[in-house]
């Protein structure tokens, strides 16, 4: 697995790099193709808590984990711990869907931007491709990245959807005509 370990507000020196590749490095064995993945991670510090995000795009899905903690190190264990757990919870789910023959491609490419302050309270955007899938890729893509919605292009209808946890813990979709 190759590394972009970067910094914001902190100097990424080479005992933390050669830490966090060792940790996240271990994930190595549950894939087939390491040496073709690139593991970005990002470590911050907001205040006197250190963020560590890892993002590692594989061919049709995005392993996605963030921790924060007081102690950096104590961070980067915690996030790759998030990510193994992952990847032991939806191996099944994840095999199921590579042994399907579907022509569909489902890599979707978030581009980070800077947070930007402005004076509308917009503290972040994001741009994406949406690319065509079922609701049960985009279930497992949302669980996988860990957030509360996911949005994506309908396989079968072309629409965009929208699809989110509600509060009572079911999911909804949303779809645009």
């Amino acid at each position: 697995m190759k590394f972009n370990i970067r910094g914001q507000k902190i100097e990424v020196t080479p005992a933390i790099k050669e830490y966090a590749e060792k940790k996240i490095g271990k994930l190595n064995k549950y894939f087939s193709n390491a040496d073709e993945l690139v593991a970005s991670i990002l470590l911050k510090i907001r205040g006197k808590e250190q963020i560590v995000e890892v993002t590692i795009p594989i061919k049709k899905i995005v392993l996605r984990a963030e921790e924060t903690n007081k102690d950096l190190y104590a961070a980067i264990d915690l996030v790759s711990e998030k990510l193994e757990r992952q990847i032991r919870k939806n191996k099944t789910r994840i095999t199921q869907r590579k042994n399907k023959t579907n022509d569909i491609e489902i890599n979707v490419d978030f581009d980070n931007s800077e947070i930007e302050e402005a004076k509308d309270k917009v503290v972040k955007r994001k741009q994406m491709d949406t690319k065509p899938m079922s609701e049960e890729e985009a279930i497992l893509q949302m669980n996988m990245l860990g957030h509360e919605f996911f949005i994506y292009k309908d396989a079968e209808s072309g629409n965009t959807c929208i699809l989110y946890k509600r509060k009572d813990g079911d999911l909804g979709i949303i779809e645009t005509k």
